[in-house]
């Protein structure tokens, strides 16, 4: 799995955010880090690293032109000011954006040492989705039974296109009055391995496996773009639906 982590400058949030997680997969993921505008690495940042015993030598800031022609199963990014141009300008099966507040406004060892430990707790919930997903092996067999209901094969389409949704947007989409029937199709893909949720205040958001296999992804990805009538519809009722959750860019 090839993870990528984008902020404008590279030197401060992602640069931590490669040092940490590196250091927590033990090997299991390939971590890179860039900047769309990089600038030197934090001073801050890399003495917080020592003072965990966290590897960060081989810490630099980095264009994200170094990095373009990488395929990454995962890209997150750290800056709501540049997550719009970073999506543009990598290559990723799978975004994600972490809402972690720039340290550098205050330039505090407090103000660094508080994203550190945001960033941790992210990166907890990201190994977490890799462990589970290297627990089990979902067969072919499995992942076709999967998709073989129109409430989970259209969920699964709709989360791909929107990035993540909740029960009650694909409730409207999907034109279902019940709530316990949704939930439970989510809860067989997620079981599956498909999905991965997440909680933000009352709501609970499902998004792709970002460890789900290439093919599987490919399979879904294609049918979504070569069979545009089968979810035209249900996505007109998601764009016309009021009051959407908010997702609090908390992923």
């Amino acid at each position: 799995m090839k993870v990528l982590f984008l902020c404008t400058e590279n030197s401060a949030r992602s640069l931590m955010a490669e040092a940490m997680l590196r250091h927590h997969a033990h090997g299991q993921v390939e971590v890179y880090s860039a900047g769309t505008q990089p600038n030197s690495p934090s001073p801050i940042a890399l003495s917080l690293l020592a003072e965990l015993n966290v590897e960060h030598d081989f810490l630099y800031s980095k264009s994200i032109e170094t990095v373009n022609t990488v395929d990454f199963d995962l890209v997150v990014t750290l800056c709501e000011s540049a997550a719009h141009e970073c999506q543009q300008l990598s290559h990723g099966k799978n975004y994600q954006h972490w809402a972690i507040a720039d340290p550098k406004t205050e330039n505090t060892k407090a103000s660094f040492a508080q994203a550190l430990n945001q960033i941790n707790r992210h990166i907890q919930v990201l190994l977490a989705e890799v462990g589970d997903f290297n627990k089990f092996t979902i067969t072919p067999k499995q992942f076709y039974q999967c998709l073989a209901d129109d409430i989970r094969l259209q969920s699964l389409l709709l989360i791909i296109l929107e990035g993540e949704l909740c029960v009650c947007e694909l409730m409207t989409a999907l034109a279902q009055d019940s709530q316990p029937k949704v939930s439970r199709h989510l809860a067989q893909l997620k079981k599956q391995g498909l999905l991965v949720d997440r909680k933000h205040q009352q709501w609970v958001f499902y998004r792709l496996n970002a460890t789900l296999p290439s093919w599987m992804k490919l399979t879904l990805t294609n049918t979504l773009i070569h069979q545009p009538d089968y979810t035209a519809e249900s996505i007109e009722r998601l764009k016309a639906m009021r009051e959407r959750p908010n997702k609090g860019l908390v992923c």
